[in-house]
């Protein structure tokens, strides 16, 4: 049976980011993942907030332009425009970030399998058998540390008996390649909560490329028919037909009940979406991805070098579910608006000065997830302040 330090089921960007932080470290990482190319079935859309790529480094080419535009509109389609004078988002080419980590994963001593499922684990105090299935065989090994990476409905969470997300909303979304020129990066998002209910949908255009969709709550939500009407609603004012070519569609589940509390046990801890790791408000989830998964690099890398499982649960939900009690209030709000006129009333409000003020710090400010060091856990009573 080979043996491992780190074994992580999921390579999206969270599983990713923390097998290179840990092979880095020079640990022996096991990375897997079901299918068997990485830029298939992608479940995001790859927004990318300020404050991502101004703390993180990103590999040359895997950026779309910087978009500083949004435009927010009420289900009756009146505008409220927003300008930053700094750029705020720019949209991840994510098949080209996911080919370039796998690369630095593999040439830092990762080795990775793909097309391989996992299938349960066998628990112990200072080692654990994983076992998993490739094209039909079965086989175990050994890792003193499972994470899971495996999204928001997280197999490793139920089979080490860690939290699981219980709420959520369903994305879809269509990708086009749209040949102009002088076009201006924007983003566009529309409240409507028989297109969306409880979320939104919305045009990211970066110049480059146009993603269009809908997400909501997934009760009487039928997501690619929300689309075509939403399409039908749109098009002509925001794409047109001329020279759209369809690319890709990318759809999936999206937790947005906030970082679970249990998310770490003796035997491994769960990152990303399988962590809750998205915003509550916004549903943004890569800017927590990266930074939930670099803490947990730091919690596992402790807990390695001190031989020490109760080390792993210094890696706890609690300290961060506190960073976003205010935002835990306003989905609240958001999915409780079912009526449009009500959506209507509540975008007339966002006109005013307060109300843009308000948006304003919901797009462009750096709230979004906690820097938050061992030290910092560690502490008696360890808080973060909410926003």
């Amino acid at each position: 049976m080979t043996a491992f330090d780190v074994t992580i089921i999921g390579a999206g960007l969270a599983g990713l980011q923390c097998a290179k932080l840990l092979a880095g470290k020079g640990r022996t990482v096991l990375l897997v993942d079901r299918k068997s190319d990485l830029t298939k079935g992608i479940h995001t859309t790859g927004i990318f907030v300020r404050k991502t790529f101004e703390d993180f480094s990103f590999p040359a080419g895997t950026l779309g332009q910087p978009i500083r535009n949004v435009v927010l509109y009420s289900p009756c389609l009146r505008a409220l425009p927003l300008e930053s004078k700094q750029d705020e988002f720019r949209v991840g080419k994510m098949d080209v970030l996911y080919r370039s980590l796998l690369r630095e994963c593999i040439d830092k001593g990762v080795e990775f399998s793909d097309s391989t499922r996992f299938v349960s684990v066998d628990k112990h105090r200072h080692e654990n058998i994983v076992k998993l299935e490739r094209t039909g065989r079965s086989f175990d090994v050994a890792a003193k540390v499972l994470i899971g990476a495996d999204g928001a409905a997280s197999a490793v969470a139920r089979s080490l008996g860690l939290d699981e997300n219980k709420e959520w909303i369903v994305g879809y979304e269509e990708v086009y390649r749209v040949r102009r020129s002088n076009a201006e990066p924007c983003l566009h998002c529309f409240l409507d909560s028989r297109l969306a209910p409880g979320y939104l949908a919305w045009i990211a255009d970066d110049g480059e490329d146009i993603h269009i969709g809908v997400g909501g709550y997934p009760a009487g939500f039928k997501p690619r028919e929300a689309l075509k009407q939403f399409k039908e609603k749109v098009w002509g004012n925001f794409i047109g037909s001329r020279n759209a070519e369809l690319i890709e569609t990318r759809g999936g589940r999206i937790p947005v009940g906030g970082v679970l509390r249990r998310i770490a046990n003796e035997n491994g801890l769960l990152i990303g979406d399988a962590a809750g790791a998205v915003s509550p408000l916004t549903a943004g989830g890569l800017d927590p991805c990266l930074r939930l998964s670099a803490f947990a690099a730091k919690v596992v890398e402790k807990r390695l070098t001190t031989d020490d499982p109760a080390t792993m649960l210094e890696f706890s939900g609690d300290v961060f579910r506190a960073r976003f009690i205010s935002r835990f209030w306003m989905r609240r709000i958001i999915s409780a608006c079912t009526n449009q006129a009500l959506l209507e009333l509540g975008c007339l409000v966002l006109r005013g000065r307060i109300g843009k003020k308000l948006a304003e710090h919901v797009f462009f400010g750096r709230g979004s997830f906690p820097d938050i060091e061992l030290a910092d856990v560690m502490r008696p009573n360890a808080r973060v302040p909410s926003i």
